[in-house]
C-alpha cells in the first residue's frame, strides 16, 4: 500500500467532482477516500462493501491508506452504491483515474503505450437466459432497468443484432451488452 500510495495523485478527481458538492447541508464524503476505500476493495479482493467498511473499522493499515485516524467514523457502506452510480458515474471518475494511471506509467516508462493485451476470458453475465427478447422488443420491454437505458443511448439504434452467436437472435432484458456464448460448457450470456 505504500508503493501504491506513493504514486496515487487524486488531485483531477477532486477538480472533476468539485460540481457535485453542495454549498449547504451536510457536508460530502471526501471523494479520495472513497477512491482509496475502493483501491483496497479491489487490491485485497474485500468484494462486500459491508465486510470493507468493517475491515476499515479495525486494520491500521486500511485506516492509513485512508487518510482516517484511529478516532474517525468509517463511511456507511451504502454511501458506495450512492456515489458508485450516482456522481462517480457522471464525472466519469473511474475513467479518468485509469486515463491517468496510464499516462503516468507512459511518462515513467513502465508502458510503450503503443501495444494492447486483451483477455478474451469467458466472464459469465448476471443475465438468465430464459429473460431474453428480440433486439427490435428491447425499447418496448416493460421495466427497462438501467443497463438497458444506457446500452440504448450507446447504441442509438437496435436493429443490428448484438454480438455473439450468429444463429441466436435473442438480446438479454438485464443486461443487453452480454452477447451469447456456448463456449465453455452449457450456452449462456457472457
Amino acid at each position: 500500500m505504500r508503493r501504491i500510495d506513493r504514486c496515487l495523485d487524486t488531485a483531477e478527481l477532486r477538480e472533476a467532482l468539485a460540481c457535485h458538492y453542495s454549498v449547504r447541508g451536510r457536508p460530502s464524503i471526501d471523494p479520495e477516500l472513497l477512491i482509496r476505500m475502493t483501491l483496497i476493495g479491489r487490491i485485497y479482493a474485500i468484494t462486500s462493501e459491508r465486510r470493507l467498511c468493517e475491515e476499515l473499522r479495525y486494520n491500521l493499515a486500511y485506516r492509513w491508506f485512508c487518510r482516517l485516524t484511529p478516532g474517525d467514523k468509517v463511511p456507511h457502506h451504502s454511501t458506495f452504491s450512492k456515489n458508485r452510480h450516482g456522481r462517480f458515474r457522471d464525472a466519469g471518475v473511474f475513467r479518468q483515474l485509469f486515463d491517468a494511471t496510464v499516462r503516468r506509467c507512459i511518462g515513467e516508462g513502465l508502458v510503450g503505450g503503443k501495444d494492447a493485451a486483451i483477455d478474451a476470458s469467458f466472464i459469465e453475465a448476471d443475465a438468465c437466459w430464459q429473460r431474453k427478447t428480440v433486439p427490435g422488443y428491447l425499447p418496448y420491454v416493460a421495466n427497462g432497468g438501467r443497463p438497458v437505458r444506457e446500452w440504448l443511448s450507446d447504441q442509438g439504434s437496435v436493429s443490428t443484432k448484438p454480438g455473439g452467436s450468429k444463429d441466436f437472435e435473442g438480446v438479454s432484458r438485464t443486461d443487453p451488452a452480454a452477447a451469447w456464448s456456448a463456449r465453455p460448457g452449457r450456452a449462456r450470456f457472457g
